[in-house]
């Protein structure tokens, strides 16, 4: 792969602190990242893009769970067990993601942002309070199956999988958007690492792009997750509305050959 400019790095940076913030209130960050990364190094591999998006992401989900477990006191007893099947899950679909094609993936991305999109805004008090379906061990497994699952989609490919474990803690387990959020980047983290636990050793970071993005994803990750904090459930709500709207346009464009 050819040296990578200045310029590109400083560009790169920016997406970067972009998915760190989105990232840290809503998720999906990687929707903002990955689509920055493979116009910006067009000479890597797929292993190489998806090994330093992970690497870079990992500081901005980092910096955000610590900020929101200081402010928000998530309940690890749920937090804790999802993000440890999570990071189980994030190795196994690491190495399917070394062998699947990724244009297979657009499509039920798209399909899951639209459904996921469409609830919320049929559902106008989703997420305004939390009401948890289920307590005791069966909130338990349901957590763990959610960080399972969500952790195979983030190893294999990961853009969405923060918007992904949202929607599931708030739709399917009942938490307001705030929790979520907080429970979500722990999750998230987990899985992040559990990727790596393949990419790293494997030699697929590329290392100069990957610590500008470290950087900047770390910044953005702390000031989304203040802002997210100090505005509140509501606030959380509406971005995530208008980023999964954004996604849909952008990989429905993608798919459509509009860019």
């Amino acid at each position: 792969m050819a040296e990578v400019s200045g310029q590109v790095l400083v560009l790169l940076g920016l997406a970067g602190f972009l998915a760190g913030w989105v990232d840290a209130v809503v998720g999906g960050g990687g929707l903002v990242q990955l689509p920055a990364l493979l116009l910006g190094l067009p000479g890597a591999t797929p292993a190489q893009v998806l090994a330093t998006n992970k690497f870079g992401s990992v500081w901005g989900t980092a910096s955000a769970s610590v900020t929101y477990y200081r402010r928000v006191r998530p309940d690890l007893r749920t937090a804790l067990p999802m993000a440890a099947v999570a990071y189980v899950g994030a190795i196994g679909g690491a190495l399917l993601g070394l062998h699947i094609p990724k244009s297979l993936f657009n499509p039920v991305i798209l399909v899951l942002l639209v459904a996921v999109g469409a609830y919320t805004l049929l559902r106008p008090s989703l997420g305004e309070a939390t009401q948890l379906r289920w307590s005791g061990h069966r909130h338990t497994v349901a957590a763990v199956l959610t960080g399972f699952v969500i952790g195979v989609y983030d190893g294999a490919l990961g853009p969405g999988t923060g918007s992904f474990l949202v929607f599931a803690l708030v739709g399917l387990m009942g938490y307001a958007f705030l929790e979520a959020s907080a429970k979500a980047k722990i999750a998230n983290l987990a899985t992040n690492l559990g990727a790596l636990t393949v990419f790293v050793p494997g030699g697929h970071v590329v290392w100069a792009v990957g610590a500008v993005m470290a950087v900047t994803n770390l910044l953005g990750g702390y000031v989304g997750a203040r802002t997210a904090v100090r505005l509140g459930s509501g606030f959380v709500r509406a971005v995530f509305v208008v980023v999964v709207g954004a996604f849909v346009l952008r990989i429905g464009g993608d798919l459509a050959g509009l860019w």
